[in-house]
């Protein structure tokens, strides 16, 4: 029996009420989502004012090029925790027992750990980089860079839509509010925060999203395993689990238990999970953003912390929510009890949110509510970043005005963040009416995207690879991967084609693997019949940094001491940049290749060729470790960025106070060219800070 998620978005069997009222939706959504916009303009108000952070085009796109490891780390976690994190790795517990969170946190955090190596090299190739598309168009030229760009935007649009349809279809379970509202109101304040504070306001939320979400899921394992009065211990959860599969065994798993690693339609979702995450990281500019804004000696170890750190998400998050759901559904406090959850519900994510209400009630309702609000809204801010981006440096300022000043490109980032915000939202709604849903989006985005992903990454790694292999192998394998996919559904269902049985195992398997592994055929071939390259690399540095001229005459009031910290972007990396990037490229390639190997091979394989049955105490330590990991997590990505900005955080809100309380002597900043100090019309050779009024 086929039992991958599908599609569609249906009233669940049985009785189901909204355990929250519709008010509880529209305040989190409006109310928070709008507390956040506002927060985010006093921040960049403050970094304006107290750090010298000028919001220019090249901060908005780049922050400045220096943020930390610990912000990298937490803006990883909280760009990767889509609803689908929470609620599709839920569903595969729900659907296979124990394997499903191992089988989607492996095969979705080895993308993240073997892209820190990808990350390096566009440090290295293309220092002044906007996007990795930039890269792209000076090594092919604009044709390439037009595939990749509609490759690019196919992937945000994709991620995007999960987020939206997953997260709105939760919404209206919990509160009743309907699907196509929510799927319009949670961009609002998303498209504002971001709209002010750009990428840099995207690390900052990401940070405090991740801990709240952090902090809720360890509230739910250790009120499943801990404390609750519904289940509150691994041995009543293991019992019911055993019982679970002596009344339904699970058709595929060894013994047809949920307590092994041994399953069937598991290992299959495992293979489309790691090909179609592989898609979604590549080619999600919003990741190549994150490395090109960290400063090169905390790109590596950030997308290293970031990667472990999010491996415990929905590792835990699954073992607790879906495993619970399982155990719970015969249990009158369960939704849909007395009715079993069906497969339309499964596939929208509705796992979590009932699991959730059945062992809290309304708070865990409220608890489900705020963990896929700061999902959904943490990661749609980066998609809103990557999209502007792509829309104002590789169209915009490349193809349309290449005399485009620093203040119009600002103007342009603000006016495509609003609209693809609105855009999509419009979509989602769409998607919702069609019947197409999360579960169906997440197993798709492969079979679309993933035939870019080595072209992509050959670019940065590979100076052979010519320019009819870099433009032709990604079309010509979604091609493949779609007739793929389409034949392999038709020849399963009789010749019937739609949104269920092509949202079935095999046909997503076949799409996906021809969509990842035919351009390992097209390139070596493409590349023979047109002779092989020998790029020199010299193209991606000098890719031009836009130079903000309208930023240098403002006026700041800030501290001097604060400017010796500061970080603008160069026109070329310097010698110590360069030789601490090249130690972490080598770095990056055995660490990555290391862990790579552990997570994906050395830990699962062997519990899955033996078809071992996990014992009590067994369980019960697989429960600990993923707790233990995950408070491991709170640490790398909660406390270790705030230790990290330590002095700058000190500084603010000491400034901060003496602003306050009136101690503190206003500066201003005087531009001094060749011995005379004018007001900024001319270049100056350096700049001096002194007391307002001071000659």
């Amino acid at each position: 029996m086929d039992l991958i998620a599908r599609a569609g978005i249906q009233t669940p069997t049985g009785p189901v009420h909204s355990p929250l009222g519709q008010a509880w939706g529209y305040g989190i959504i409006l109310g928070i989502g709008f507390l956040f916009a506002l927060g985010m303009v006093f921040v960049t108000w403050a970094l304006k004012r107290y750090n010298n952070e000028e919001q220019t085009s090249e901060m908005f796109s780049t922050a400045g090029r220096s943020v930390k490891s610990g912000l990298v780390a937490s803006a990883v976690v909280s760009s990767w925790t889509w609803a689908a994190t929470l609620l599709q790795s839920s569903s595969v517990a729900f659907r296979y027992g124990v394997s499903g969170p191992l089988w989607y946190a492996a095969g979705a955090t080895v993308q993240i750990l073997l892209f820190a190596t990808v990350a390096i090299e566009l440090k290295r190739r293309a220092p002044n980089a906007h996007t990795f598309l930039e890269a792209v168009k000076a090594r092919y030229g604009p044709y390439t860079h037009f595939v990749f760009i509609v490759f690019g935007l196919f992937t945000n649009i994709l991620v995007t839509a999960m987020l939206l349809t997953g997260g709105s279809a939760v919404i209206s379970s919990l509160t009743g509010i309907p699907t196509a509202a929510a799927c319009f109101l949670l961009p609002l304040g998303v498209i504002i925060y971001t709209m002010f504070g750009g990428i840099k306001a995207t690390f900052l939320t990401d940070y405090v999203h991740t801990v709240i979400l952090l902090v809720i899921i360890l509230t739910f394992a250790f009120t499943t395993y801990a404390t609750g009065s519904r289940l509150g211990s691994p041995r009543v959860v293991y019992d019911l689990l055993t019982e679970a599969a002596a009344a339904n065994p699970v058709e595929g798993n060894a013994h047809g238990s949920y307590l092994t690693l041994r399953s069937r339609e598991g290992a299959i979702f495992f293979v489309i999970n790691i090909i179609g995450n592989f898609g979604t990281v590549f080619m999600d500019n919003g990741y190549y953003q994150k490395a090109l804004s960290a400063s090169p000696v905390h790109a590596l170890p950030g997308y290293i912390i970031g990667g472990l750190s999010w491996f415990a998400i929905p590792w835990l998050c699954a073992t607790t929510m879906g495993l619970a759901a399982l155990a719970l559904q015969s249990n009158p406090v369960f939704p849909t009890y007395p009715s079993p959850m069906d497969d339309a519900s499964i596939s929208s994510g509705l796992v979590l949110p009932y699991a959730a209400t059945a062992i809290l009630g309304s708070g865990g309702a409220v608890a489900t509510l705020l963990i896929i609000f700061m999902a959904v809204t943490s990661a749609f801010s980066a998609q809103l970043i990557a999209v502007s981006s792509i829309l104002t440096y590789d169209i915009y300022a490349t193809y349309i005005n290449k005399e485009a000043t620093g203040k119009r490109l600002i103007y342009i980032s603000h006016t495509c963040v609003a609209g693809f915000g609105l855009v999509m939202a419009g979509v989602s709604t769409g998607l919702y009416y069609a019947g197409i849903s999360m579960g169906y989006l997440y197993l798709l985005m492969g079979v679309i995207i993933s035939s870019a992903v080595i072209p992509a990454t050959l670019t940065l790694m590979w100076k052979r690879q010519n320019v009819w292999a870099a433009t032709l192998s990604p079309i010509l394998g979604l091609v493949c991967s779609i007739v793929a996919w389409l034949v392999t559904t038709a020849k399963l269902n009789d010749g019937v084609i739609s949104v269920a049985t092509s949202g079935s195992n095999m046909p997503m398997l076949a799409g996906n693997v021809v969509a990842l592994l035919s351009p390992l055929i097209f390139i070596p071939v493409l590349t023979l019949a047109f002779g092989a390259d020998n790029y020199d690399w010299v193209s991606m540095q000098q890719i031009r940094v836009f130079k903000d001229d309208d930023a240098a005459t403002s006026t700041i009031d800030i501290e001097p001491s604060v400017l010796h910290g500061a970080s603008s972007p160069t026109s070329s990396a310097s010698e110590a940049e360069l030789a601490n990037l090249n130690r972490a490229s080598k770095i990056a390639k055995c660490t990555t290749g290391a862990m790579t190997l552990i997570l994906l091979v050395l830990w699962p394989m062997p519990l899955y060729g033996s078809g071992y049955v996990f014992s009590l105490k067994f369980f019960s330590g697989w429960v600990v470790v993923g707790i233990i990991w995950l408070m491991c997590s709170t640490i790398a990505v909660g406390v270790y960025p705030l230790w990290e900005g330590r002095h700058s955080l000190k500084h603010t809100l000491t400034m901060m106070y003496k602003d306050v309380t009136g101690q503190r002597v206003p500066r201003v900043r005087a531009q001094v060219v060749e011995g005379r100090e004018t007001g900024g019309s001319s270049t100056p050779v350096r700049e001096e800070w002194k007391v307002e009024g001071e000659k």
